[in-house]
């Protein structure tokens, strides 16, 4: 089953081959939707949270959906770069703020997460993600840092 892109934002069972061999690190956070279809709906709210710029008013998205061999990974985009073999500093608050906004989504009845993954509990976790409502999203500049299919 592949998805329609959403912003150039949604990967896709004929994307990312590689993700066997880093899947068997266990290091990608798989999840399940509640509803079968509900992936294009957490791939644009995806599109509608991240890390607000200082400057303006522009969203850097920090997170991808991930759809591969009939699985489904919420992915940081920085996961995506390691994916593609372009960059790996991926670091432990990229992990932690992508499990943060899985659990959001999960919280919103859109997945469930079926990964084992260290939950962090503290308020401070949420600190740096804005999210930004569905009717004020043509307010904003969203921009994502990780573009699906694209060199």
């Amino acid at each position: 089953m592949d998805h329609e892109q959403v912003n150039g934002n949604v990967a896709t069972n004929s994307h990312l081959d590689t993700i066997d061999e880093f899947c068997c690190t266990d290091t990608l956070l798989e999840v399940d939707l509640v509803d079968s279809n509900n992936f294009l709906k957490v791939a644009e709210t995806l599109t509608r949270i991240g890390v607000m710029s200082k400057k303006d008013k522009t969203l850097f998205q920090s997170c991808h959906i991930l759809h591969k061999q009939g699985r489904y990974y919420i992915v940081s985009f920085k996961e995506l770069y390691v994916l593609d073999n372009k960059e790996d500093n991926l670091k432990s608050d990229d992990i932690k703020r992508r499990n943060a906004i899985a659990e959001l989504l999960e919280q919103w009845n859109l997945i469930d997460i079926v990964s084992d993954y260290e939950k962090d509990d503290s308020e401070k976790k949420l600190k740096k993600i804005k999210v930004v409502k569905f009717a004020n999203k043509d307010k904003w500049n969203l921009q994502p840092k990780y573009t699906i299919g694209k060199d």
